[in-house]
């Protein structure tokens, strides 16, 4: 819950001010205090904290002393508002640690059982670690205690201080092992006396307030998250643990009685089975017998497990699915909830397996819970065949407008999954879709949409015509620009090829003349598409016409792009080029290019070369730039247990991008100039389980290359000192330069970085070969006890592999053209080269497309890398060299033949000599 401080007025604003507080905490002196004043101060002061108030430090110090002097109180109301008070002020006092005795008098085992949980949780915020060991003794009592509030004060107590003090309180498992056996306590009215006297009544009566032992079994919840801290590190014990916990098949055995602490035992067994693949069985099988426990909370933590588990058969489904049919119809609304929203995931994998359950999940259309209501019609379009499409629809167009936004999505997003399920059905589907267009809704609701719709466009032939209209009407009047834009920019892509291009037109100059300036610059880019792309010349009279009075428009960017279309419609050589070619820039490296040129202080004096930056598909870009649809977020956003979280792999121009920033950091290199080329990833050097582990990466310069090596040392127990790389390079061309070492390497601060510089005898020239590596150091031990490393070491080294340097993968970039038009246009201006080359090691030519790709590092155009024959196949590749040398072009016609292998005849086209003789050389070498 969130408060607004600003809404506070009056004497609610001046009775919680800070100011006022703290000169109110001068109660807290007198010599006759009065405990309900105390009491009320305290929450007081608690509330301003929860609310987000700050307290300088004086101030709080001030606060935690005066707070202290409270512990002499016999109530036992202010004591335990004592104790949450200085658990909340520790944080920002100084010198809490005084107050520790106060504390520890309360820990003592003839203190009050209402007194010793607190005093437990206060000190735990109280103590540094290195005083963990001294209350040892009074945490391990405490753990074991019988009262269930002292256990699990001790138990969580213990929990958050494991990351200080894990050595010290490693030692305490035996304690938190009998926590976690302990047997359920019985009933408090039932639990025996400890005498009797007249009429029944014990004659000890005891001494201070005493608590309602707790029936919960909550201590068993706490003690075994503490157990697996301490054993998370140890598989086997923790798959031990699991098993003697697990209660065995059935799950009736079990020594835990508490619901949460079995859901947690479930989580365990999950995690067990992504990690050791070879106790999948058995803990399958744990996980289908507390699918039969009495608590339901337990039934669906194991069903959901079943239901997430990577590779899970829809026979190992079965009864998880039917666990959570019941579900469905329990009166609980969070039950039915969760299992609808399980089944909604698991409809995204497994379609059959949740279609048993679609009677129930139609009851749930009409569910009072509009969540529920939303998740239950999603997984039917999800799960239901083409004969319910029609009956759904007309139920979803029924609630539609009682949701929120969010969940209209969802909605939508099930629909677009469903269109393309069944194409027969786009005709109802599109209606649908261009009713809730018109309907009010915010920006992703109706972008969610608009894409549905640009998905029919693309993979439904025909329904683009009607799709088109109904996107025409709404930029009618449509209140977001950048849809505007996007229906604009598709409109002009797909109108010009229908069968009556003129029916758009109208709706789009309607946008140049009533709407903004980004909106009008769109629609005439739009306009001018429909003028080169169209066979009647009519239509492109009547487009110059429009676009003629745009260069009166009152934005630069609208009379600029016009003025620019209406030559371009004049030179059927500049259309090709600005509006036919299917091919854009690269924006990462065309960004990569942009940051080196603006940093580099010598090429301002030149314009920036846009031939240096290579060139993806329309399709490429798309694909790069995709956003995941509204239920793959949903699904993210609550990942599944079979599929960890890993980085986000970054592409190959974030990674150049990424050394390109950590070179610049590097003095010695600040003259080098921008980098042409970096190596895509990390070539291994040494096996990744050898002492010292080194990988290697190369930046091409204009004059220079520069060789990086990551260098990891795994020995806990040396320390290398002045650890550099020798290389001998197999042939000429390259001049060393120097050498930047690291001076101290540890297994701690792994990996580091060597760096080894080498001059281009000719920078024109792409110098090819490989290199003789070897890791000097100096290694010296360390001392165990005292972690020092001796005074003098000895010196050593390690032999690394070869380093190559290659023509592909170093000097050429993947780089997208319309292969066909540029190996003709290059013919006239460029240099041609051929070549045949047996391939004998090839077994098919896929295989030896794969490798041409791998070794050339060229873009394969027009679907060329995959093979239709298996005798003969002609590949077609693009790339750029890099420093300048221009496009290159190859095709290579292969011939396969079972005794003989593959037959390769090369033909290479460049702008530049230099670089056709590159790509002949990588093959032939």
């Amino acid at each position: 819950m969130s408060f607004k401080k600003d809404e506070e007025s009056g004497l609610n604003a001046y009775y919680n001010n800070k100011s006022t507080i703290i000169q109110e905490a001068r109660i807290f002196n007198e010599s006759n205090v009065s405990p309900r004043k105390c009491r009320a101060l305290l929450t007081r002061v608690v509330y301003l904290l929860y609310l987000g108030e700050t307290l300088n430090t004086q101030e709080a110090t001030n606060l935690f002393f005066g707070t202290t002097k409270l512990f002499q109180n016999k109530d036992s109301a202010l004591r335990q508002m004592v104790y949450l008070t200085v658990k909340e002020l520790a944080t920002m006092a100084e010198d809490v640690i005084m107050v520790t005795s106060s504390i520890m008098k309360d820990m003592q085992p003839n203190s009050e059982v209402v007194y010793r949980p607190n005093a437990i949780r206060a000190l735990c915020r109280i103590i540094d670690p290195s005083m963990v060991q001294g209350v040892e003794r009074f945490f391990k009592s405490a753990i074991v205690d019988k009262n269930p509030s002292i256990s699990s004060g001790a138990l969580v107590s213990s929990y958050h201080l494991y990351p200080q003090a894990k050595e010290v309180i490693k030692r305490w498992v035996n304690e938190v092992q009998e926590s976690v056996n302990v047997k359920p306590i019985a009933a408090y009215f039932n639990s025996p006396q400890p005498s009797s006297g007249y009429l029944g009544f014990s004659s000890q009566q005891p001494s201070g307030p005493q608590t309602i032992p707790s029936t919960s079994n909550i201590t068993q919840y706490h003690a075994l998250g503490l157990l697996f801290q301490i054993r998370q590190q140890d598989r086997m014990a923790i798959t031990k643990m699991i098993q003697q916990l697990g209660g065995g098949k059935s799950g009736s055995g079990s020594t835990l009685k508490n619901p949460m602490a079995l859901c947690m035992l479930v989580r365990y067994a999950v995690k067990v089975m992504e990690e050791d693949p070879n106790m999948h069985k058995q803990m399958y099988d744990l996980l289908e017998g507390w699918l039969r426990h009495k608590s339901d909370m337990v039934n669906y933590e194991a069903a959901r497990a079943i239901c997430e588990m990577r590779g899970v058969t829809a026979q190992q489904l079965t009864r998880s699915v039917s666990v959570l049919q019941i579900f469905l119809s329990s009166p609980k609304p969070a039950l039915k909830f969760a299992a609808i929203r399980t089944l909604s995931q698991l409809a995204l994998t497994h379609p059959a397996s949740v279609a048993t359950c679609n009677v129930d999940m139609e009851n749930l259309i009409t569910d009072s819970n509009r969540s529920i209501a939303t998740y239950a019609i999603t997984t039917l379009l999800k799960t239901g065949n083409e004969a319910s499409v029609d009956r759904l629809m007309k139920q979803i167009t029924g609630f539609m407008s009682e949701i929120s936004d969010e969940f209209k999505v969802i909605v939508v997003e099930a629909i677009r999954s469903l269109t393309l399920k069944f194409p027969a059905k786009q005709a109802l589907m599109l209606n649908f879709l261009s009713g809730v267009l018109r309907d009010e809704g915010g920006y992703d609701f109706k972008r969610a949409v608009v894409e549905a719709i640009f998905d029919m466009i693309k993979f439904i032939s025909d329904s683009k015509e009607a799709a088109l209209a109904h996107l025409c009407e709404f930029i009618e009047d449509c209140e977001f620009t950048k849809l505007s834009v996007r229906i604009l920019h598709l409109i002009g892509i797909e109108g010009p090829n229908t069968a009556q291009p003129t029916k758009y037109i109208r709706y789009i100059y309607n946008r140049v003349v009533l709407e903004n300036a980004i909106v009008r610059a769109a629609a005439v880019s739009s306009l001018a598409k429909f003028g080169v792309n169209a066979v009647d010349g009519t239509i492109r009279n009547s487009i110059r016409v429009l676009l003629s009075r745009c260069l009166d428009d009152v934005d630069d960017e609208v009379r600029d792009r016009a003025a620019m279309y209406l030559k371009v419609m004049q030179e059927e050589i500049l259309a090709q080029k600005y509006v036919k070619d299917d091919s854009v820039f690269s924006l990462a490296a065309l960004e990569s290019q942009l940051v080196s040129y603006v940093n580099d202080s010598a090429a301002s004096e030149t314009p920036f070369d846009v031939s240096g930056v290579p060139k993806v598909s329309r399709a490429q870009a798309q694909q790069e730039s995709a956003r995941p649809n509204a239920i793959e977020t949903i699904v993210a956003a609550t990942p599944a247990k079979a599929a960890p979280t890993a980085p986000v792999q970054k592409t190959a121009e974030e990674t150049k991008s990424a050394y390109a920033q950590q070179l610049a950091a590097v003095p010695d290199f600040a003259e080098y100039g921008p980098i042409l080329n970096s190596s895509n990833k990390p070539a291994a050097l040494t096996e990744t389980e050898t002492e010292y582990v080194v990988t290697c990466v190369k930046h091409i310069f204009k004059e220079h290359v520069v060789f990086q090596f990551n260098v990891s040392n795994t020995l806990p127990d040396t320390i290398l000192e002045r650890v550099a790389v020798a290389m001998q390079p197999n042939d000429a061309g390259l001049t060393e330069d120097f050498i930047l070492p690291i001076e101290s390497l540890s297994h701690e601060n792994s990996p580091q970085i060597v760096y080894v510089s080498f001059t281009r005898d000719s920078p024109e020239d792409y110098v090819l070969g490989s290199f003789g590596c070897t890791l000097k150091f100096i290694s010296k031990e360390v001392d165990p006890t005292s972690g020092v490393p001796e005074e003098e070491g000895y010196e050593d080294e390690y032999q690394l592999e070869e380093v190559e340097l290659g023509a592909g993968s170093d000097y050429i970039i993947p780089n997208y053209a319309a292969f066909t038009a540029e190996w003709d246009k290059v013919k006239e201006t460029g240099t041609s080269l051929t070549e045949t080359f047996a391939l004998s090691s090839m077994g098919s030519l896929k295989a030896a497309c794969d490798s041409l790709v791998e070794i050339l590092n060229m873009e394969a155009l027009g679907g060329t890398e995959n093979p239709q024959s298996t005798s003969v196949h002609t590949l077609n590749l693009s790339g750029l060299v890099t420093g300048g040398g221009g496009k290159v072009l190859a095709r290579c016609r292969m011939t396969f033949s079972s005794g003989q292998g593959v037959t390769l005849e090369l033909s290479v086209r460049a702008e530049q000599d230099p670089a056709a003789r590159l790509v002949l050389a990588a093959i032939g070498g």
